[in-house]
């Protein structure tokens, strides 16, 4: 109110609750040719740009005020910056780069189109001089899903589950194999009423009996995270009944095996007696011949 006493602006008799209407009527007279919009995510720093050059020593002659929305994110009269209580402490304004302001940690709450006016007074009162506004879309980046197994609900069916959480905006999830997309079961999307950040989940039954190659995809705003689950069939393992022919079989075999070793060398062992006989014989035949 002092402020509006010492400017001498009947119109701003008090600047900030008569700032909404003068936005409405400034926006008849100024065309805007489209909004700059800027991507972040939550933590980081957004600029945004009010996109008006003034000289330092202009800052005495004009008011800045920076809105998003409906309500007052910060003003600059006569040199002196005000911030708002959701803003203070992370927000302030650069002077040297076209009046932008510099919001610091950022929060998913402020997401939305922020408006920089400058008034600049003229015979004694303010006059709007230029209007621009920023669209900010703050993010919360989903990490890598996880998938686990919760069982089988029937024979040689398994039950899969896909989970991510701690991300923004609203995610959409599908599940898709081979290029093609399945037909999930009890997909969820929840979101946390405090943080705002969502939680989102899908189950997907497939059968045992043959290979799989699964992608779990989660789209959000125009980012993508996945995972993929890979699934080898199991080979038949034998019955008990089985395993005991199995077992008998090569116990069998052995005995054949044993068996026949043994014969041969019973039917082999006479033939390499005589022969060792007739060789002695043999010997002794000469050796008689040769001492006569």
């Amino acid at each position: 109110m002092d402020q509006a006493a010492k400017w001498k602006t009947p119109l701003l008799k008090h600047p900030y609750p008569k700032l909404f209407p003068l936005l409405m009527l400034a926006s008849l007279f100024y065309f805007c040719s489209g909004i700059i919009q800027v991507n972040k995510t939550v933590e980081e720093v957004a600029v945004l740009s009010c996109d008006y050059n003034i000289s330092t020593k202009e800052l005495t002659e004009i008011r800045i005020y920076w809105q998003k929305d409906d309500e007052m994110v910060l003003a600059v009269m006569s040199g002196k910056v005000q911030v708002w209580p959701k803003y203070k402490n992370r927000t302030f304004t650069d002077v040297t780069d076209n009046h932008s302001i510099v919001i610091m940690a950022l929060r998913l709450s402020d997401n939305g189109k922020y408006t920089c006016i400058i008034q600049k007074i003229e015979k004694g009162s303010y006059k709007v001089k230029h209007l621009t506004s920023v669209m900010l879309l703050v993010r919360a980046d989903f990490p890598v899903p996880s998938i686990t197994d919760l069982g089988n609900p029937s024979h040689n069916i398994k039950r899969i589950m896909c989970l991510t959480s701690g991300g923004f905006p609203k995610p959409h999830l599908s599940w898709l194999e081979n290029e093609e997309e399945l037909n999930a079961v009890n997909t969820t999307v929840s979101q946390d009423p405090e943080t705002e950040l969502y939680t989102i989940s899908s189950e997907l039954d497939f059968n045992m009996t043959n290979n799989h190659s699964f992608l779990c995809l989660v789209k959000y705003g125009n980012l993508i995270v996945s995972q993929i689950f890979n699934w080898q069939k199991s080979e038949p393992q034998p019955s008990n009944n089985q395993l005991w022919i199995i077992i008998l079989s090569s116990v069998v075999s052995g005995i054949v095996v044993i068996t026949a070793l043994t014969l041969r060398c019973l039917v082999h062992r006479p033939a390499a007696r005589w022969r060792q006989r007739e060789m002695g014989r043999a010997r002794k035949w000469k050796r008689s011949h040769l001492s006569t």
